[in-house]
């Protein structure tokens, strides 16, 4: 039970890398604050699931980018458990992937908001709880801004990973003094739902080919990734098996990136 007596916020909890990672969690003994934009069925079903299990988990409605909605949420965790201990900033989308000149300032502004300042709310408001005894923050960064930049369009999506990664290695460093550590996973393609978040528009104009191997996941024979494989990552990282790394940057993508560079 590697995170037996603790207790974790998952955003973005109520599908893929989310949903997997907080099943893990409760399977290794953390209590879930599961949070994610609203309590609906899907968020309900990982709450029951983990309850069926003989696990502890708290059902959490809120905006990642909502500055009082995150603050509450928070709150609200910790009064039922009185800690908190691992934070696994993972809610994102993939917002609108359209040219420079089509993109929107709102389109942009979304995208940027849910991702990095959700990243940014989602630590801040939990440091006074993790400084307390240490702890581990876990972000969900991508291969795309990362390692791999073909992707035309993607530009708000990209630029917000990137930052994730920047966000990372400060906040390691900045809180290290306080043993919480911070890492970062960057995935690739990995079966999600997070394609539903996609609106592509106008690409094929200034789209630039490029001709990939038959099979772009080498270490796969082509097949994505599963949520479960991150959420292994993820679990490594927030567990004491990790106590030494801090600001760490993990991809996990079969070695996607490497191709795709």
């Amino acid at each position: 039970m590697q995170l037996e007596g603790r207790v974790a916020l998952v955003t973005g909890a109520g599908s893929g890398i989310g949903r997997a990672t907080a099943l893990l969690f409760a399977r290794e003994g953390a209590r879930i604050a599961a949070l994610d934009r609203s309590v609906d069925d899907d968020l309900r079903g990982v709450v029951a699931e983990i309850e069926r299990g003989g696990g502890e988990a708290l059902p959490l409605g809120a905006d990642v980018s909502d500055p009082e909605q995150m603050r509450a949420a928070i709150d609200e965790a910790v009064g039922r458990w009185g800690r908190l201990d691992v934070v696994f900033a993972n809610a994102g989308i993939n917002g609108v992937w359209a040219p420079l000149e089509d993109l929107q300032p709102d389109e942009w502004d979304t995208t940027l908001g849910v991702n990095l300042k959700g990243t940014f709310l989602s630590v801040k408001y939990a440091l006074p709880h993790l400084k307390r005894r240490g702890g581990s923050v876990v972000v969900t960064s991508s291969v795309n801004g990362t390692r791999i930049f073909s992707n035309t369009g993607a530009t708000a999506y990209s630029c917000s990973k990137a930052a994730q990664v920047a966000f990372t290695k400060m906040a390691a460093l900045e809180l290290a003094r306080w043993k919480v550590r911070v890492n970062v996973v960057c995935p690739g393609a990995i079966e999600t739902n997070i394609e539903e978040s996609t609106e592509q528009r106008n690409l094929e104009a200034v789209r630039v080919p490029v001709e990939f191997p038959e099979s772009n996941l080498p270490l796969s024979g082509g097949e994505p990734g599963t949520a479960g494989q991150v959420a292994s990552v993820v679990l490594f990282l927030a567990s004491d098996a990790a106590s030494h790394v801090t600001g760490a940057q993990i991809f996990v993508d079969g070695a996607e990136s490497l191709v795709k560079g």
